[in-house]
């Protein structure tokens, strides 16, 4: 079993609906027209079974995830035993308003007040069977108001009376002053974070080192950047810096190599893909180097805000 796996966990988010913003859908997933329910279903399960043989223990899903939580809650009911050697991390605060249509002109509502938690807390429960071992509001950006709303901080602090570890995950280029300024909070309840950090948009680096050195759990999310990462233009700048490893091993490696990196997420859509990623080995990137592959922050967030649900 690969040494890497135990590091690595599998993100439901591509998986718990039909249309999702990464890269080579069609090729991986077949016929837009063919993405029932009951066929995402299937494929979550397979993946869950692979991920597990693998030996991932940390598993991802939020409500917005369409009904990852759902196929996850299945799995988990199919195989009880399994339950208490994972870790599974959910996430409230966005709710799935896409009705399982790929053609929706929104998929994902946000909603960061005590009233959208109170609502999706005893969902999620239901859903998998049991509270979650991390719950992390969803997409924490410097507008939103969670961090400042006395109603949710005090949710936040009962779940973590109750065991539950709390957390927020962060979006958008500003994801460091959202974490110092959760970490500053008078007690804080959070000691989980889950960040976007690849080699086009390292600018969390920094704040999540701070996050790690205070005794935080650090997810590292979308460090394929959503698939961009996956390929490289032959003698382009990811190529080169990579000198010969496939760019996906190189763009993950590099993620694992971070010392904050507690966990690194998988967002597989396939077993060949989910396997493949489990093969990558931590690979030091001069600074120089890193400096050298990121995008403007900026310029990031937009392009991947401008990216199609397909």
């Amino acid at each position: 079993m690969p040494a890497s796996s135990a590091r690595m966990g599998f993100g439901l988010a591509a998986v718990g609906r039909p249309a999702y913003i990464t890269t080579d859908r069609d090729d991986d997933l077949g016929d837009p027209a063919d993405r029932s329910v009951e066929a995402l279903r299937t494929r979550a399960h397979a993946l869950l079974d692979e991920a597990w043989g693998l030996g991932i223990r940390y598993v991802d899903a939020a409500r917005s995830y369409g009904l990852a939580e759902e196929f996850l809650g299945g799995w988990l009911a199919a195989h009880p035993g399994r339950r208490s050697e994972l870790v599974i991390g959910s996430k409230w605060g966005y709710a799935y308003v896409g009705e399982w249509r790929m053609d929706a002109a929104v998929h994902e509502r946000k909603e960061h007040s005590a009233a959208m938690f109170d609502r999706q807390w005893p969902e999620t429960i239901a859903a998998l069977g049991s509270p979650p071992d991390l719950s992390l509001i969803h997409s924490v950006t410097p507008d939103s108001p969670a961090l400042a709303d006395l109603e949710v901080l005090q949710r936040m602090r009962r779940l973590r009376a109750e065991g539950v570890r709390v957390g927020l995950s962060t979006s958008g280029p500003r994801q460091a002053d959202v974490i110092r300024a959760a970490m500053h909070l008078d007690d804080s309840p959070f000691t989980v974070v889950q960040s976007t950090w690849n080699l086009r948009e390292s600018s969390v680096g920094g704040a999540l080192s701070e996050a790690h050195d205070a005794g935080w759990t650090v997810v590292v999310k979308e460090a394929l950047a959503n698939g961009e990462l996956a390929s490289a233009v032959p003698g382009g700048d990811l190529a080169s810096a990579a000198s010969g490893v496939a760019p996906d091993l190189f763009a993950l490696g590099a993620a694992l190599a971070q010392p904050f990196a507690d966990i690194v997420l998988s967002g597989a859509t396939t077993v060949e893909h989910l396997r493949r990623g489990v093969e990558a080995r931590a690979v030091e990137v001069d600074p120089a180097v890193l400096v050298r592959l990121a995008d403007d922050p900026g310029d990031y967030w937009r392009r991947r805000s401008e990216r199609p649900w397909r």
